[in-house]
């Protein structure tokens, strides 16, 4: 397993990890592995351990950890794998870092490296609080990067433009804190491993110095 590419996504709310996640996949024929995709397609395929989500989640309250990591290493065993992987949205805390750890143990997994996104405050509250969403055909603009052409309106059918009611202004902020708080400390835990990118450009250029990462 030593030869495989394991990347770890990391950074704040609105950093472009997932984006980013999805096009080194194709380019390095790599799944991207999203936690909350996992447990979403857990739940729907009403798994053992989607029925336990679905259990907590019905109820309001956080999977735990250990449920969390049983379903990541359910999905580290497909064949699909086997050169590698990036996983994005964990850990999110010291303790999840630290039974993430204990999982590459068991799966023999020694190398791998934590790509932090590294994008200042302003600009992730420009990119969250200024997406509109149409609130009949789902296109999605952003007033500060890609407005529409009509304010308020979505260009393809028409219909208004919406603000989630998470990217508020105020909503992103307190995300924010909840990331210095719990999030950011997990960069410590890694020290070493982590590789740090300017997240901030066009899309294109952000995917190349991740590559470059990654092949030096």
């Amino acid at each position: 397993m030593q030869d495989k590419i394991v990347l770890i996504f990391f950074g704040p709310p609105g950093s472009g990890k997932g984006t980013q996640g999805k096009i080194i996949s194709q380019r390095l024929g790599i799944p991207h592995i999203a936690t909350g995709d996992i447990m979403r397609e857990a739940v729907a395929n009403e798994t053992e351990l989607g029925k336990k989500v679905k259990d907590y989640l019905g109820r309001g309250l956080l999977v735990p950890d250990e449920i969390v990591i049983q379903i990541i290493e359910e999905r580290l065993k497909r064949d699909d794998v086997k050169k590698g992987f990036i996983l994005d949205g964990f850990p999110r805390t010291v303790e999840q870092a630290r039974a993430l750890e204990g999982l590459f143990k068991k799966l023999s997994i020694q190398n791998y490296m934590v790509l932090y996104f590294d994008v200042p405050d302003e600009d992730i509250i420009k990119r969250i609080s200024g997406r509109r969403s149409c609130v009949k055909c789902g296109s999605v603009y952003n007033v500060f990067f890609g407005p529409p052409k009509t304010p308020n309106k979505c260009d393809s059918c028409g219909s208004d433009l919406i603000v989630r009611e998470d990217d508020t202004e105020e909503k992103v902020k307190k995300r924010l804190d909840v990331y210095k708080q719990s999030t950011l400390p997990v960069l410590d835990f890694y020290s070493s491993k982590v590789k740090k990118i300017s997240a901030v450009g066009k899309i294109e250029e952000i995917t190349e110095s991740i590559v470059k990462i990654i092949q030096n």
